[in-house]
């Protein structure tokens, strides 16, 4: 896991090199006043939707620390530029009135717009499976990369770039609730067993109606494709579904609660990759996990 995260910070570091505070981008002469208006959003930007809320809380840091770290560029035409990093800070500062912001610019080309995008996202945990997945579809679409470069280039194995696109198969209306945070990738991935579009919406919302586990899910999908049947588990309670549903939000991926009698019981949590347990565990731990 370290070595993905080192992996995933070269590219940022190596775009901003001695520039990764204002403070140092000041020092180095490579800090720029621009003027908010003159830059547009990066059109690579793998992200479709900012939460207010995180937007709010982080208008409210620039306004009471200032800025922390310079948004990067690219020079576009006619005095403007486009963003390669940095969407929400601008954003945050568009909201709080500003006119300027401390920017450094690079030269880059396309590839390293879309590639820089997808990596400050994956750092931030900022993505969701859906979007993931189309930023490394547009990778291999739009420069003819390889599944296996693209890990490369964002600092992921195969596999999970793999399974990742595997989720662009999945109806648009699961696709959806996917990016909403309803189902998780792992429930996806099971339901993409029953194969036809109808059988997997159709499972989807069970799923979701039910609040059903991946494992579950996953013995849904098998009885569905012998016998047609669909019928899950019974019901969760509510607060329990709850629970679930924050810790499922939290860590991406299923988790199951289990009441063994009053006051116990078992809290099950789902992994599907070394990678994946990997990022688990960082998120529970609050750094990387070093055996």
């Amino acid at each position: 896991m370290t070595e993905n995260k080192r992996r995933l910070g070269r590219g940022l570091e190596a775009l901003l090199g001695s520039a990764t505070t204002v403070e140092r981008a000041r020092d180095s002469g490579q800090l720029r006043e621009l003027p908010l208006n003159a830059i547009r959003p990066n059109h690579y930007q793998p992200r479709q939707a900012f939460d207010p809320t995180a937007l709010q809380d982080l208008a409210t840091s620039l306004r009471e620390n200032g800025l922390l770290q310079p948004v990067v560029v690219r020079a576009d035409h006619d005095d403007t530029y486009e963003l390669i990093a940095g969407e929400r800070r601008v954003r945050a500062a568009q909201q709080l009135g500003w006119e300027r912001i401390g920017a450094v610019i690079r030269d880059v080309d396309d590839r390293t717009m879309l590639t820089l995008a997808l990596v400050e996202n994956l750092q931030r945990d900022a993505l969701s499976p859906i979007d993931e997945a189309k930023g490394y579809r547009r990778l291999i679409d739009d420069f003819a990369v390889t599944q296996g470069e693209v890990g490369d280039l964002v600092g992921r194995d195969r596999t999970t770039v793999t399974n990742a696109l595997r989720l662009l198969k999945l109806p648009d209306e699961v696709q959806s609730l996917i990016h909403d945070g309803a189902l998780s990738a792992g429930h996806a991935r099971a339901l993409l067993a029953l194969g036809s579009s109808a059988a997997v919406l159709r499972a989807a919302r069970i799923v979701v109606e039910q609040g059903m586990s991946v494992r579950d899910a996953e013995r849904m999908a098998q009885t569905a494709g012998r016998k047609g049947g669909k019928r899950g588990p019974r019901r969760a309670k509510p607060e329990v579904r709850r629970l679930e549903d924050a810790l499922r939000r939290r860590l991406q991926t299923d988790i199951s609660i289990s009441a063994r009698g009053k006051d116990s019981g078992r809290l099950s949590i789902n992994f599907y990759s070394q990678d994946d347990l990997a990022r688990i565990l960082e998120i529970i731990l609050g750094e990387p996990y070093e055996e």
